[in-house]
């Protein structure tokens, strides 16, 4: 073709010191011509078919090979096949401006089939993601090593055609160079070690719930990636955490209260050391009233009988021998009941109510008991509903919830 351009040249009468560049220039513009052509065919004529025959596909395959640019990608690999093809036919006569041309569609050749591969190494990655039960599997950090030996792979071909070296030239130069690839890819190298480590041990997956505070990390794993864990905050910020320092680093993990179905809520109530007392019989008739008190107060009304008559003790008011209830225990005893029959509360796992060392602010009845719901939003409404409750109905047993004193308290004294 390139003798062809220019036998028409010389019979058009084109000078002999012009017809070798305008020959060039005229086969360059064919050959960019050839090249556009077919990048327009492939990618607005056949993609747009590929494109319908995918959406009418019910096979999810397909789709995602679009999502991932597969298609688009490929397409363009048309245009530098034919523009390395085409190179000799159209340029013969230039061997300065061949060389250039068929080094730089090489050059291109080999990154764009790397980007290609790498699109597919994204389908693989997200059909498995989709497919797969099993989340432990750390294939998005084997994915991500792939696609960087694919690229250093074309890095290492397009720099051999570059300097016209075979590549078992470079690749025999690599090892002098172990310490400084070993300083370079350290992070990824660790990396690597830590996702396989984190899958054997099944550490951390995807949609975990993990806290790391010396990272600012509390929400939901979103992606293990090579180097990095990403995760989704409570307030939908992001946090990047290397990937190793899942491994060399604590962290909690709260999957172990998604799975169980229970979520613990551990609380305290503080109770006024001054409203404490033994249980007089007009406090006792009126907490007889209670249906969750009942079986409590009789069961402990026939102990202390049967103890004071064993005693001898007829006025049980007066007598420092004699053994009565007092209001905090039996405000104890009300708060379990209260608990055991909750419908939020889990049951089969641990509740009870223990009384803390007092101090100076006050004596305090620790709630601990699980809750049998473990979304968040749940779990904080059945928490403060519960609560609420205590903190109305303690004045029931001439108990004060203490409090600090503040500026309306100071006011009511002096009134």
């Amino acid at each position: 073709m390139s003798e062809l351009i220019q036998t028409w040249l010389v019979e058009y009468g084109l000078g002999a010191n012009l017809i070798q560049p305008v020959s060039a220039a005229i086969g360059l513009s064919i050959l960019l011509c050839i090249c556009w052509l077919s990048y327009y065919f492939a990618k607005y004529l056949v993609l747009n078919v590929v494109h319908k025959i995918v959406t009418r596909s019910s096979n999810t395959l397909d789709d995602l090979m679009i999502e991932h640019k597969v298609f688009t990608r490929t397409s363009w690999l048309v245009p530098i096949v034919l523009l390395l093809a085409f190179i000799p036919v159209f340029i013969s006569e230039n061997p300065l401006l061949t060389d250039a041309l068929t080094i730089f569609a090489k050059i291109a050749l080999a990154l764009q089939v790397a980007r290609s591969l790498s699109s597919l190494l994204n389908v693989t990655n997200a059909a498995f993601q989709e497919s797969s039960k099993e989340r432990y599997l750390p294939l998005n950090a084997t994915v991500q090593l792939l696609k960087l030996a694919i690229y250093m792979v074309a890095t290492i071909l397009a720099i051999s055609v570059l300097i016209d070296r075979s590549p078992i030239y470079l690749l025999s130069g690599l090892g002098a160079l172990t310490a400084v690839l070993l300083l370079v890819f350290q992070d990824t190298i660790k990396g690597l070690v830590a996702s396989i480590q984190i899958s054997a041990n099944k550490m951390v997956a995807p949609g975990d719930w993990i806290s790391m505070p010396q990272y600012g990390a509390d929400g939901d794993v979103l992606e293990i990636a090579l180097n990095t864990v990403k995760i989704r905050n409570f307030d939908n910020t992001l946090t990047t955490v290397p990937t190793y320092a899942l491994i060399s680093e604590s962290f909690k993990n709260w999957r172990g209260m998604s799975t169980s179905g229970g979520r613990r809520i551990k609380r305290s109530l503080s109770i006024d050391v001054a409203s404490i007392h033994f249980c007089s019989e007009a406090l006792l008739n009126k907490l007889d009233e209670v249906e969750l008190l009942k079986d409590y107060l009789a069961k402990k009304n026939s102990e202390v009988s049967q103890h004071n008559t064993e005693k001898g003790i007829t006025d049980n008011s007066v007598n420092p021998n004699s053994r009565r209830l007092t209001n905090i225990g039996t405000f104890r005893a009300y708060i379990t009941a209260y608990l055991q029959n909750h419908p939020k509360v889990h049951d089969n796992m641990t509740c009870m109510v223990r009384q803390l060392a007092p101090t100076d602010k006050g004596v305090a009845l620790e709630l601990y008991f699980f809750s049998n719901d473990t979304n968040w939003v749940n779990y904080e409404g059945i928490q403060a509903d519960i609560f609420d409750h205590l903190f109305s109905i303690a004045p029931l047993f001439e108990l004060r919830i203490f409090q600090t004193p503040t500026g309306y308290d100071w006011q009511k004294s002096l009134s």
